[in-house]
């Protein structure tokens, strides 16, 4: 597959809305990962994505696409990859997360819009701006007098 030019500040913006998320999947017992994969328990890896995202943003905006894979051999650390879904309202980006020992990566394979611009740019732009309105928003804490 070919990747367009403006995939990279996606992928940007994508790793940047999830980087609070990923450390709530961080937090995951690697040896469960491989567990609910290789065992196809993905209800069970959609529960924890679910979990992991709650706290940042609305009820269905960040979910489990299609699985996973878990990449486990004796000569190296383990990588697991989910296939993730984010759904801020007016467009859907598929993409995958790389969980591994030292860090993780996102890579975008496709971005719907609703009502897509003819400018990949605007579009780019609309993405960041939607992503930001899914976001949950923490209280200001009261100010006492």
């Amino acid at each position: 597959m070919n990747r367009q030019p403006h995939a990279n500040s996606r992928e940007i913006i994508v790793a940047n809305a999830i980087e609070q998320v990923v450390g709530e999947l961080r937090l995951i017992d690697v040896a469960d990962y491989i567990a609910f994969i290789r065992l196809e328990h993905f209800a069970c890896l959609s529960d924890l994505v679910d979990s992991a995202a709650e706290l940042y943003f609305h009820a269905g905006t960040l979910r489990l696409g299609h699985g996973g894979e878990a990449h486990v051999d004796w000569s190296g650390s383990p990588r697991i990859v989910l296939d993730l879904e984010l759904r801020p309202p007016g467009a859907t980006v598929y993409f995958q997360l790389t969980l591994s020992e030292h860090g993780a990566s996102v890579v975008v394979n496709y971005v719907s819009f609703e009502k897509p611009s003819e400018d990949p740019e605007d579009n780019t732009a609309l993405l960041a701006a939607v992503i930001e309105q899914a976001r949950i928003r923490k209280a200001e804490p009261l100010a006492y007098r």
